[in-house]
């Protein structure tokens, strides 16, 4: 991608419906905020170089910079460059995950059954909103997901256990590099991430930081794991 194919969202709020895709590219220095508007909904989440597409989030490149798992405000989203894409600068949850991937068709199928293939999942979601970019299959890598509660066990064993967040909580991310965002309003009923039933969220983008909110989380950094 160059350029001159890049034509940044304006200011402003979208409800992204409950299930749906949804992408924009947001300018250096923009803040994209995320809001949970009913509470307990997973939110799929990639991040490239508006510029070149080539570079984009590294979940291991970010782990290991930050020396912990769970992302939270502090934390900066690295590329496989290991240059910076994003930074968190509010968290009114806490804790946010960055192992469990995306839901598809085939995870969907192995983990709760062949009557789960012709379920919607994160995967179709990528796959649809990033072909507008000229993203494939080899373009999509290990997603965030935003209020999404893996925890890790002392021996390694991730689960997908009821979420941390409520209605009104909220993430605000500020762009280092104008860059692609790309988002899927998690689809999954099969176990608890979105509580069994996907709702809506919103995505707000601002050329300045948002007020602060009294239940932001004021730790920097991950909190390990």
């Amino acid at each position: 991608m160059t350029s001159a194919a890049i034509e940044a969202a304006p200011a402003g709020s979208v409800v992204i419906p409950a299930r749906a895709p949804w992408s924009a590219v947001v300018r250096a220095g923009s803040y994209l905020t995320l809001t949970d508007l009913h509470g307990n909904q997973a939110v799929d989440f990639l991040v490239y170089d508006a510029h070149d597409t080539a570079v984009r989030y590294s979940a291991p490149d970010t782990i290991h910079a930050q020396g912990g798992v769970f992302l939270t405000t502090g934390s900066v989203l690295l590329s496989n460059e290991h240059t910076p894409l994003m930074t968190v600068t509010e968290d009114t949850c806490g804790r946010h995950d960055t192992l469990g991937g995306a839901c598809s068709k085939e995870s969907n199928t192995l983990r709760y059954g062949h009557h789960t293939w012709s379920q919607h999942a994160c995967m179709d979601n990528f796959l649809i909103e990033g072909a507008r970019y000229g993203l494939g299959p080899r373009d999509l890598v290990s997603n965030i997901n935003w209020y999404m509660n893996v925890p890790v066990e002392k021996d390694g064993t991730l689960g997908i256990v009821d979420g941390l967040s409520a209605p009104g909580l909220r993430v605000t991310l500020r762009a280092e590099t104008d860059v692609l965002v790309l988002i899927s309003n998690c689809p999954q009923i099969n176990n608890p991430c979105n509580g069994f039933e996907p709702t809506a969220i919103e995505a707000t983008i601002t050329t300045e930081a948002p007020e602060p909110t009294e239940a932001t989380d004021e730790k920097t950094g991950g909190d390990g794991g």
